[in-house]
């Protein structure tokens, strides 16, 4: 029984590719803004749309994701230890956006595209909800909290358009449970998947 790929293993390799996609993109991203655009007062960052979509495939495992993102973002950066703290942690917010994804649920959010840009833009706002939490908690002056969000505007377009066509494809943007219990129906094996 060692070949069978179980729903943990296919966790693993799922959350795990994911995770490379991430740090792929974020590192081209944080890199180009700083090599190429380094006077531009804005960013682009791709770790709201990897996590959404994984808060839905996965739920809180999408933590990961959200840590993983700040954390390449301020190394690619050469950030401080303070921005590893915000960026970090900060992002850890978007765990806030679970319960109402659970409401809601995956159907409704691969159906109705208000409520999917609805939920990639809540999961993005949480995350710099988070960020300016944990700013202030870190000395940031107040006035200076608001850049997390103007900075980070320009991903709220990626956010959700990512998300938007995540949702488009088959079994992307749907609990994998599910997906691996609809594609193992024997139903969808003989008369093809629906």
């Amino acid at each position: 029984m060692q070949g069978r790929l179980t729903v943990g293993r296919y966790r693993a390799v799922d959350l795990s590719l994911f995770a490379v996609i991430l740090i792929v993109f974020e590192t081209v991203l944080v890199r180009a803004a700083n090599e190429w655009f380094p006077q531009e007062p804005w960013t682009v960052s791709v770790t709201a749309a990897v996590a959404a979509v994984v808060m839905v495939r996965w739920g809180p495992w999408c933590a990961l994701h959200a840590l993983i993102g700040g954390i390449v973002t301020v190394t690619v950066s050469r950030g401080t230890a303070q921005q590893f703290l915000i960026y970090g942690l900060g992002n850890l917010a978007a765990l806030a956006v679970w319960p109402l994804e659970r409401r809601w649920g995956w159907e409704k959010l691969r159906s109705n595209s208000l409520l999917n840009f609805l939920y990639a833009a809540l999961v993005l706002l949480a995350m710099q909800g988070g960020r300016m939490l944990t700013a202030l908690i870190l000395g940031t002056k107040p006035e200076e909290l608001l850049l997390f969000i103007t900075s980070d505007s320009v991903s709220y377009i990626f956010t959700l358009a990512i998300v938007w066509i995540v949702s488009r494809l088959d079994g992307m943007l749907e609990d994998q449970e599910h997906y691996l219990r609809r594609i193992n129906d024997p139903k969808n094996r003989e008369g093809g998947i629906a």
